[in-house]
């Protein structure tokens, strides 16, 4: 007599092995995955064509350190805007509809940026790109969190925390093309223009991405819900201390992808070729941080893991930008680390973020807090631009070391979120 097995099948948190996180995804959440990872990409791409630019786009329109140094913080200011109104999007609209309009956005003006003719049409493109590049990760993050398990939420949320540095290394694999074959007057805008990329992103997105079930309330569930209600006296402590748990960490990493390739060309003399060498190692390092921080932050927890980072960081940033003049071969060696640790500190941000917050605000908390963040984290790359001015590029970029600082005291206001099931 034949036996039938008759074993249920796996269920998302009992899949094993090194892939376990994806293939303990439905269907629809793998082609959620994809989505949200192309957008991050392309999100990065656009955003790192600028630093990869700023010394031919600087020379171009004869800017000082602290105009250039303003061109990433007014991005980053007007793209908390963007995210604070995405996450009220993504409660009222969805997680899908929400990352294909973001995309859109940071397209488009990224484009526009390479027509400018002159500074303040540049400034004023590059903000309006901050409207959709505030709103993307947070429409990402939160549509993939929704349809990850418990047990691997932290390493899925990582991977597409990943695709920030295959779009950096693409756009310096660009940059490094262009800069080196295009006259510096026109490569600059070669650059922008290639930022219409993600527009095909959009069909796949449109086609495929839809939002997890749990995230699909009836409308009149999301109409009771204010936009308040992360400022109501149960949610009030974590958003002020999640805001500046953001603050500190893209304070510290803005000022590092804002300033490096600028430094490696003015202070440590490296040709386009060499400074593209010298940012593959840093760009290899954030990589792997982004998918090992992934993994630590479901071993160790979300706080432990981003306080372990955060010193990292701080101490790795000292190291690197003293290093004495000549001995540029150290820049090698800590290239990778630097990388890795500013990195891995945003791979638990998702899954983070994502359970601190209900499912009926967890768009517009998790938008806010992150963007927030970054609104006020940009900042330190134009103080950083004026400091320099007195003191040297490499001395002021220890300003970012700040920042790291500051995510450790907002940790003390946090609870561990790890194992935390999303309603």
């Amino acid at each position: 007599m034949s036996t039938l097995n008759t074993r249920p099948p796996e269920t998302q948190d009992e899949v094993s092995g090194p892939f376990a996180w994806f293939r303990s995804l439905p269907r629809q959440g793998r082609k959620a995955f994809l989505g949200a990872f192309g957008g991050y990409a392309l999100d990065s791409y656009d955003f790192q064509v600028l630093p990869l630019g700023l010394v031919a786009i600087a020379a171009y329109f004869h800017l000082s350190k602290g105009q250039a140094g303003l061109l990433t913080t007014v991005t980053l200011v007007v793209s908390a805007l963007g995210g604070i109104l995405a996450g009220v999007l993504i409660d009222k609209v969805g997680r899908s509809r929400t990352l294909m309009l973001t995309v859109a956005t940071y397209a488009t003006f990224t484009v526009l940026c390479g027509f400018a003719v002159n500074y303040p049409m540049l400034l004023a493109c590059r903000a309006l790109q901050g409207l959709g590049f505030g709103g993307e990760w947070a429409a990402g993050a939160i549509l993939v969190a929704e349809y990850a398990s418990t047990r691997y939420r932290g390493r899925t949320v990582a991977f597409v925390q990943g695709a920030w540095a295959v779009g950096w290394g693409l756009a310096v694999i660009v940059a490094t093309t262009v800069l080196d074959h295009v006259h510096s007057d026109l490569a600059w805008r070669v650059l922008f223009w290639t930022g219409a990329l993600p527009g095909l992103l959009l069909l796949y997105i449109r086609r495929s991405v839809n939002d997890a079930p749990r995230a699909n309330p009836r409308p009149e569930e999301r109409d009771r819900t204010p936009v308040t209600a992360v400022f109501g006296s149960g949610l009030l402590r974590t958003t002020v201390f999640a805001s500046l748990l953001a603050t500190g960490v893209q304070g510290g990493y803005y000022t590092i992808a804002t300033w490096l390739p600028t430094y490696l060309k003015t202070e440590r003399h490296l040709t386009v070729v060499g400074t593209g060498s010298y940012l593959f190692l840093l760009i290899a390092g954030a990589f792997l941080g982004y998918i090992t921080g992934g993994y630590l932050t479901d071993w160790l927890g979300r706080r432990k893991a981003i306080a372990l980072f955060a010193v990292l960081s701080g101490g790795i940033l000292f190291a690197y930008t003293h290093i004495p003049a000549g001995e540029n071969q150290l820049l090698l060696v800590l290239g990778f680390p630097l990388g890795f640790c500013a990195s891995a500190i945003f791979s638990g941000f998702g899954s983070f973020l994502a359970e601190l917050y209900p499912t009926d605000v967890r768009g517009t908390g998790q938008g806010f807090t992150y963007n927030v963040g970054r609104a006020a984290g940009a900042f330190f790359p134009t103080a950083v631009g004026f400091q320099a001015g007195g003191n040297g590029l490499g001395g002021a970029l220890v300003y970012g070391a700040v920042g790291y600082a500051i995510a450790l005291v907002a940790l003390l206001g946090l609870p561990e979120t790890r194992g935390r099931a999303l309603d």
